[in-house]
């Protein structure tokens, strides 16, 4: 009788053994499902500075140049844009922040899009948020110079410059 009660302690001791080196299988899968992919393949974030040179009256236009500092290595690039709305006036601007959702460089070309206004006599302010196609979202601000008045939408086109 002592001998079935110590095999029925040693059958449900195997058991619970199997169960938890079950449960511990699982929860390494799970915790390597969820942990984000490596470097090479998951998205960054990227410094992003540029100098912007805006004019308008009604119908206004942008034009200027930056650099995007991505993955240890540095991309220049133009910007082009067009804002209709409320433009009166011209300014000069200095804008610095980040670009998120880059998962690849070729990512952060392209056309952005922007709801928003400012106003600036001599010299103000201007922080602006822009997202693309493909997800990439930009972050701006910085000082400007000038006099503008401006509620408007805008359409900003990045594209890399050639070295």
């Amino acid at each position: 009788m002592l001998q079935n009660r110590e095999r029925g302690m040693a059958s449900r001791l195997h058991v619970s053994r199997l169960h938890i080196s079950r449960l511990i299988a699982i929860a390494l899968l799970v915790l390597g499902l969820a942990a984000p992919g490596t470097p090479s393949f998951a998205q960054a974030t990227g410094q992003v500075h540029a100098r912007i040179v805006k004019a308008g009256l009604l119908i206004g236009g942008g034009v200027g140049r930056g650099v995007l500092a991505y993955r240890g290595k540095s991309y220049a690039f133009k910007i082009t844009g067009l804002s209709f709305g409320i433009t009166v006036g011209a300014t000069v601007g200095r804008l610095d922040g980040w670009a998120s959702g880059i998962g690849e460089v070729e990512d952060f070309a392209g056309t952005y899009s922007s709801v928003g206004g400012g106003f600036a006599l001599v010299g103000g302010v201007n922080g602006v948020q822009l997202r693309n196609e493909k997800g990439v979202t930009i972050l701006l601000q910085g000082p400007k110079a000038g006099l503008e008045l401006a509620a408007n939408i805008s359409q900003i086109t990045i594209a890399f410059r050639r070295q």
